[in-house]
């Protein structure tokens, strides 16, 4: 009873906190937040002047007291105390829209191979910033819970998450990862190439936001029936005035070759390592796409094309992760074996 009661008050949260996004999963809520993890700083008094959505609206335009700052670099935390007043803002928002008062129990979605003084940062900015209790977990085995695969059984499952700042390639079995690879091959990679590309071949320098506005409307990695173009305004790098110039598919793909190669190559390196009863399950049961990348255009064909397993792109993508760690802060107990814990940590007891 005391159990129950306890639980009727607790406001458990599931945190995918990723490089370019967060998501914010709150029990018996659903995810609630989903946000940009940008951080405007005021350098000269140290205040926050805005989080999430505002404050990527700052990103290229702040007068120079005024600095957007992303306090994580390919998935790990670069700036702790920004991360603390970005987690302290999602945790109040959360507790404030599902009216529930009490510090909370929270399970943190990181990218897999994080090391100790990186979980520990995870964890200490987390208490911080107001966690009771805090569990982390790895974040293609968080995405693998969330589209309900069966994680827990002797059967084995393959997902490749490709985020902003990191993509994970993972083989799951009885609740732990057989063969992971962590790349910083993703989202951000992707944009600072098409920057390149276009400063090269155009000869115009070009932010971050217009090459990711680019990449999402024309992106792809497959010659397309009928080609797909976008206007693109810069800075003429010989001129230093204006410029807007016509971008193709053709143009995103040759950008991207190299990367969506490596990609593909550590794909390969991950099947050749895992056991072979293991890769015998993942032949039938295919690879799972999961993370903003899978929506790139003719991703699913290249990969499938390339390591003759069937893939399949999860059912939104975006929120793969969120949802497992909300599935993982309900489910304590039924998914102990999956989260990451340190040599004085004592499993979770409900």
């Amino acid at each position: 009873m005391l159990q129950k009661f306890k639980h009727m008050f607790a406001n458990d949260i599931g945190i995918d906190l990723g490089t370019a996004n967060t998501l914010v999963y709150v029990s018996g809520h659903g995810i609630i937040i989903n946000e940009p993890t940008v951080v405007a700083v005021n350098q000269k008094t140290g205040q926050v002047v805005a989080v999430g959505h505002a404050a990527k609206e700052m990103l290229g335009r702040t007068p120079s007291h005024i600095v957007a700052i992303r306090p994580l670099v390919d998935g790990v935390i670069s700036d702790f105390e920004v991360t603390q007043e970005l987690l302290s803002y999602f945790i109040n928002n959360a507790n404030k829209l599902s009216k529930k008062m009490a510090r909370p129990r929270i399970v943190v979605g990181v990218p897999s191979g994080i090391t100790n003084v990186e979980t520990r940062a995870v964890k200490d900015a987390a208490r911080n910033a107001g966690a009771r209790e805090v569990y982390i977990i790895e974040e293609p085995m968080a995405g693998a819970i969330g589209i309900r695969l069966p994680v827990n059984d002797p059967v084995g499952s393959m997902v490749i998450d490709i985020g902003g700042g990191t993509t994970d390639i993972a083989v799951i079995s009885l609740g732990g990862i057989v063969k992971s690879k962590n790349l910083r091959i993703a989202g951000d990679k992707f944009n600072e190439d098409i920057i390149s590309y276009i400063r090269n071949e155009f000869k115009i320098l070009t932010g971050e936001k217009t090459a990711e506005a680019i990449k999402i409307s024309i992106g792809s990695v497959v010659k397309n029936e009928t080609p797909l173009e976008a206007s693109l305004r810069g800075r003429d790098l010989i001129t230093g005035l204006p410029r807007e110039v016509i971008i193709t598919d053709s143009d995103i793909r040759e950008a991207m070759a190299q990367s969506i190669s490596m990609l593909v190559s550590s794909a390969k390196e991950v099947l050749e390592e895992t056991p072979p009863e293991v890769l015998s399950d993942v032949m039938n049961r295919g690879i799972v796409l999961m993370g903003g990348g899978a929506l790139i255009r003719g991703l699913d064909k290249i990969l499938q094309e390339e390591l003759k397993i069937p893939i399949y792109i999860a059912e939104d993508p975006l929120t793969c992760i969120a949802r497992g760690t909300g599935i993982v802060v309900e489910n304590l107990e039924l998914y102990k074996e999956a989260l990451i814990y340190e040599d004085d940590e004592e499993a979770p007891t409900e």
